[in-house]
């Protein structure tokens, strides 16, 4: 599961979820949408200002995490 770590990149740079929309010029919905991992998909352009905003990599801003699903599958 793709996980975005943008809470926490807010707090370590002294943001707010508002000054991220504004700045990104996205609305609120659609950032807690990206936050909760309830999209499918993600432009690049919202990419690459997430990680100009928030002063951060790629590899900061998005991670992987295993699925408890298909853990439980494999045993």
């Amino acid at each position: 599961m793709v996980k975005f770590n943008i809470e926490s990149l807010l707090k370590k740079n002294g943001k707010s979820k508002y000054w991220l929309c504004k700045n990104m010029n996205i609305t609120s919905r659609n950032l807690n949408r990206i936050i909760y991992g309830e999209t499918t998909s993600i432009s690049f352009k919202y990419l690459e200002d997430m990680c100009k905003f928030l002063n951060c990599n790629l590899s900061d801003l998005i991670s992987i995490e295993q699925d408890d699903d298909l853990n439980n599958k494999g045993a």
